[in-house]
């Protein structure tokens, strides 16, 4: 034993032989038999097949996981490949070849690329799905929390995502539209909510929280019931104002026709200016903050009441100022009413209470306005009476100028007189053709109207007919002094031829001074127009408001006789030679 010991560092490196022979030794040593020996050889000999047997089941089951592990890279480098919609990727090998090992290593850095692609795909989807959900869900109206979308990992393509940004682009372009459009409709809310003096903040809140200008433009609702909210808003606001608007319109009309009923100053209808500006206006076209809220409309309504009770108490004051400028027009116009009859019938259609007072002033406006038409229809005829007239009284003053001896002398002024008569002969000799051209256009009148023409009362046809006859009168009458002119000279001759002496001056016999038709006065130089010739001339008369001569009457002019310059000299000297004494 010992020496197998002293042996055994000598042995070196330690093989199944070295341990083989040493085992020999023992046994030798020990002495055990061959069948001993044989039997533990035996034994020996089976656990080294054991040992080797579970060696190689280790190293297939080595083999066959790597196989597995091969395969199943290869399915899912298959199955990335088919997700993310991609026939082939850089780094992957066409042909596998050489060990397990060999072709694990080659398929791994792909495998890896391949998944991290994956990963980074995945967050793209969720990210796009994410904002797709979130826009749904604010065009919803959903205010709930939700997880975030499951993402289909079996597609994760590049075809799938841009389908799922073409989505995402036009909720993004619906959400712009629709944010638009509650902008617009808070815009317009604000609008309406100034017009009718509303608080605007309380409004849009009602509809939604989110519409406070507090709020950032893209944190406000857009979803189907916050418009619908506010589209239906809008519309109740709109009619508010329409109906604001048509009560203010109405209340400014009244305003208006109780002010020119009453006359009122424009300093008190300026008050009110806020209120009659929009009289006419359309429901679009009143945008001034505050034109139509509540107070304002309240204030024209205590306004119109106010002057619905004061027009009680100035109707006749009012209807009296209606009636003045009535009979103004007549005067003007030359028409003669009865103004105190028309007078009693106001009082007593205002005292019954029977008629209501804007009917009567609008009776008496009407009234008005048909006199303004008459009038206008008169104007050219009176125009041509004034004319008439003025020539008569230019007749009159020059036959005044005629008697004066002294009008040659140069007294000072004579020149401008000088020039006056000359122009008043013109004016004279042209009041023949005057006077037709008023008979024609006056009997064209009636014709048109059916009534007569009257001036002042007197048919001015008739008038003219006077006059006709008068110049006739006055015609024959400047006739009659020629002749006994004529006769005094002849008698003058033959009465010097007899005694050689020569008559004594007469006295002046001649026609009586023609007044002008203003001589007279009157309101408007018209009472004084109808004048009558002197008392002592043939064929004087007048007529009355029925056309009929009266005699009793003188009313027709006195000057309307033209008289020529030679026949002027001699009526105007009116000298009578008579034959002296022995």
């Amino acid at each position: 034993m010992a020496a197998v010991d002293a042996q055994c560092p000598l042995l070196g490196e330690t093989t199944c032989g070295s341990l083989l022979q040493q085992l020999q030794l023992i046994w030798d040593e020990v002495g055990e038999t061959d069948e001993e020996r044989d039997k533990m050889l035996l034994q020996l000999e089976q656990e080294c097949l054991d040992v080797y047997k579970r060696k190689v089941d280790q190293a297939a089951k080595s083999r066959a996981h790597l196989l597995q592990a091969l395969a199943d890279a290869k399915v899912e480098l298959s199955s990335l490949l088919s997700a993310l919609g991609e026939k082939s990727f850089v780094g992957i090998p066409e042909k596998t070849t050489g060990t397990i090992k060999e072709q694990l290593a080659a398929i791994a850095p792909a495998l890896e690329k391949l998944m991290k692609l994956k990963e980074e795909r995945i967050k793209e989807f969720s990210d796009v799905q994410s904002q797709i959900q979130k826009i749904c869900g604010e065009i919803a109206g959903t205010t709930e929390q939700v997880e975030r979308p499951s993402v289909d990992e079996s597609d994760l393509s590049l075809k799938k995502l841009d389908e799922f940004h073409a989505h995402l682009q036009e909720l993004q372009k619906e959400k712009s539209e629709r944010l638009h459009k509650v902008l617009e409709f808070v815009s317009t809310v604000h609008d309406l909510c100034a017009v009718l003096g509303m608080d605007f903040f309380s409004t849009v809140t009602e509809v939604h929280p989110s519409l406070n200008d507090s709020t950032g433009v893209q944190s406000k609702s857009i979803s189907n019931d916050t418009l619908s909210r506010l589209a239906k808003t809008v519309l109740a606001l709109k009619e508010d104002k329409r109906q604001r608007l048509h009560k203010l319109q109405e209340l400014a009309t009244q305003l208006t026709d109780l002010w020119n009923l009453m006359d009122t100053p424009e300093e008190e209808r300026s008050l009110f200016d806020h209120v009659t500006c929009n009289i006419s206006a359309s429901v679009d076209e009143v945008t001034i903050p505050g034109a139509l809220a509540l107070d304002l409309i309240e204030q024209a309504e205590v306004e119109v009441e106010r002057l619905d009770q004061l027009k009680a108490s100035r109707m006749k004051e009012i209807a009296f100022k209606r009636q003045a400028e009535l009979e103004e027009i007549f005067a003007r116009a030359h028409i003669e009413i009865d103004s105190e009859a028309a007078r009693d019938k106001i009082m007593a259609l205002i005292d019954s209470g029977n008629v209501e007072p804007a009917d009567l002033l609008a009776d008496m406006d009407n009234q008005i306005a048909k006199a303004k038409d008459e009038a206008l229809s008169r104007k050219e005829i009176l125009d041509k009476v004034e004319k008439w007239m003025s020539a008569c009284e230019e007749e009159s003053w020059l036959e005044d100028y005629n008697r004066d001896d002294n009008r040659y002398n140069a007294s000072r002024g004579a020149h401008l007189n000088l020039k006056r008569a000359e122009k008043a002969r013109v004016l004279v000799n042209k009041i023949p053709a005057l006077v037709d051209t008023l008979v024609t256009k006056t009997r064209a009148w009636e014709e048109d109207r059916g009534i007569s023409f009257t001036y002042d009362g007197v048919p001015l046809l008739a008038m003219l007919d006077e006059y006709a006859m008068l110049r006739h009168d006055r015609e024959e009458e400047k006739r009659r002094l020629r002749d006994q002119k004529k006769f005094h000279e002849q008698l003058s001759k033959e009465q010097e031829a007899m005694f050689g002496t020569t008559p004594s001056p007469a006295r002046q016999v001649g026609v009586k001074k023609v007044v002008g038709p203003r001589a007279n006065g009157g309101a408007n130089g018209t009472a004084g127009r109808r004048l009558s010739l002197p008392a002592h001339q043939n064929g004087s008369r007048s007529i009355n408001k029925d056309g009929k001569r009266d005699s009793s009457r003188p009313i027709a002019p006195v000057n309307y006789v033209a008289i020529s310059k030679e026949d002027a000299a001699s009526h105007i000297s009116g000298t009578e030679p008579l034959p002296s004494t022995p």
